[in-house]
């Protein structure tokens, strides 16, 4: 996850050429408060350096740019803030249309990480209590049979504990659509055991932030969890 407010381009270029050696599936872009629209010039350094596809991961309609590749379309069923259920997305209907971008209809759901974070903040709405896997399987069904096709677990930026790996098993074995889970996890055994509990994909930005070190630890821990998977 990268966000436009924190990356500097000397040190994104960095990070993206050494993606190359320590390859990532995907570079999310965005956040849920972003102060300079810097997306295009981020994209464009990503651009110059791989070919990894890049997703928007929107705080709001000023957020979307037709020059990545598709954009996480997060309706935040956490929560009961109408306009982040279904407001920002009637703003952002006929822009999207236009753009070109392949839409992914996203079930978004915020975790209690031990303190508040910004899209709680912004969105006006309480995460789900850390230690409710129900209730985040109960959100998670609903938001599939609604129709939404992957479901979002985050404990949010600087998240001071991750989702943990009951609340992941229990959305698992109630959806069939991809979960992603985010936030909190700062080393190769926290990314394991999320993965392990059932998340198809993990997002790390903070961590990867304060030590790059984590880049190639992750690599590792997909590629042995991978091939654990292709050996059961």
């Amino acid at each position: 996850m990268l966000d436009p407010d924190k990356v500097e381009q000397d040190a994104l270029s960095a990070l993206v050429a050494r993606t190359t050696e320590h390859p990532v599936n995907f570079f999310l872009v965005g956040g849920s408060l972003v102060t300079d629209y810097v997306h295009q010039e981020v994209i464009a350094t990503i651009r110059r350096h791989c070919d990894t596809p890049v997703i928007l991961f929107p705080g709001n309609p000023l957020h979307i740019d037709a020059s990545a590749d598709a954009i996480l379309l997060l309706s935040l069923i956490s929560g009961r803030n109408p306009d982040f259920l279904i407001g920002q997305h009637v703003i952002a209907a006929p822009l999207l249309k236009k753009s070109g971008l392949e839409i992914l209809p996203t079930g978004y759901m915020l975790v209690d990480s031990g303190t508040q974070t910004t899209v709680s903040y912004v969105s006006g709405t309480m995460p789900l209590p850390h230690d409710k896997p129900n209730v985040a399987a109960c959100t998670a069904m609903a938001g599939e049979m609604l129709g939404l096709k992957l479901m979002y677990l985050d404990a949010g930026s600087g998240a001071r504990r991750p989702v943990s790996p009951e609340m992941i098993a229990a959305v698992r074995s109630v959806v069939d659509v991809p979960i992603v889970v985010g936030g909190g996890i700062n080393s190769g055994e926290k990314a394991y055991e999320a993965l392990k509990a059932g998340a198809d994909m993990i997002v790390v930005g903070n961590g990867i932030e304060q030590d790059p070190d984590l880049l190639p630890q992750l690599s590792t821990v997909m590629r042995e969890f991978n091939q654990s998977v292709v050996q059961a």
